[in-house]
Order: structure tokens, then C-alpha cells, then sequence
């Protein structure tokens, strides 16, 4: 098997994991709400109403939410820097009926956090740890005051080596 294959079977194997784990939670969750014994079918459409409004429910890809109908949905930089959202977190989004987008992470994923050097190629900023890249968001670096070089404390997802985005901790 080549190396591509191998890599695409790791990145499956880890998101059937967390989907597995997700569920479980979802389904403690919903027993709790309900009791045992109780279900609730889940409804036909990527979309809920609620009183409070639309609610979907996605996936953080490093800059925005991956909703289940495979449509984008902005993410505000500042809130997932502040956040410190990480690749692979579940997160609600609540469309007020006035339109405004309320985000709430639900679901992180398990964490790890390395030590990396920022670097700056073309308007993107990338911080290298050992042979690997990660990309982070501007908001970040203008928050922590970051400078080409600098050395950072970044949140990466710690089952998926393929993650291309990571969050920044702190400046050191």
C-alpha cells in the first residue's frame, strides 16, 4: 500500500472514532433529557427549529463550520482565537430569527499541545513543529502580538495527524 492510502485510511479510522464517541455522547445525552427507555427520531432536515431559531450543527475545519449538508458557515475569527477551537470540534450554530449567528462549541475533540516557531508565507502565518505546519488564524496573532519567529504553544487535534490547522495557547 502507498503512502497516500495509508494516510487516508489513519484520517478515516480517526474520524469514525470520533463520530463513535460523539454518538455515544449524544445518545447519554438524550437519555438523560429523556430517561430511558425514551427516543426521539431525528428530524429529516440538516436544520432544527427551536424557539430560539434555526439550529444546525457542524464541524470546526480550522476557520469555519462544516454543517451537515456540506455548506459553510462563517466562523468569527475572534471568537474561534479566543475559543481556541481546534480542528474537528462539534459546534451548534443558532440563526436567531432576527439573523444573527450564535456559535457554541458542543463537542471538542481530544487535545494535545506543542511547542512551534511562527513563520509568515504569503499573508498565511504557519507554525512549524518538527517537520510539520499548522496554519492559524490572523486574529490570533494580532491578539498574542506575534512576530515572524516567534515561539508559541499551539492546541492541535491529538488523533488526526492530518489536522492542517491549530490553535494558538500562548506566546512563550
Amino acid at each position: 500500500m502507498s503512502e497516500i492510502p495509508e494516510k487516508q485510511i489513519k484520517r478515516l479510522r480517526s474520524l469514525i472514532s470520533e463520530a463513535e464517541t460523539n454518538l455515544s455522547a449524544a445518545k447519554e445525552l438524550l437519555v438523560s433529557i429523556l430517561g430511558d427507555g425514551e427516543t426521539i427520531s431525528a428530524p429529516s432536515d440538516s436544520v432544527i427549529s427551536s424557539p430560539e431559531g434555526k439550529i444546525i450543527e457542524g464541524i470546526f475545519d480550522g476557520q469555519i463550520m462544516i454543517g451537515p449538508d456540506g455548506k459553510n458557515y462563517p466562523v468569527p475569527a475572534n471568537y474561534a482565537s479566543k475559543s481556541k477551537l481546534v480542528e474537528g470540534d462539534i459546534m451548534k450554530l443558532t440563526i436567531t430569527d432576527d439573523g444573527k449567528f450564535l456559535y457554541k462549541q458542543i463537542g471538542p475533540v481530544e487535545r494535545k499541545t506543542v511547542i512551534g516557531t511562527l513563520v509568515q508565507r504569503d499573508d498565511k502565518y504557519y507554525v512549524e513543529v518538527g517537520s510539520k505546519e499548522y496554519q492559524i488564524l490572523y486574529a490570533s496573532v494580532t491578539y498574542f502580538h506575534l512576530k515572524n519567529g516567534s515561539q508559541v504553544s499551539v492546541t492541535i487535534p491529538a488523533n488526526n495527524d492530518d489536522a492542517t490547522w491549530a490553535a494558538v495557547e500562548a506566546a512563550l
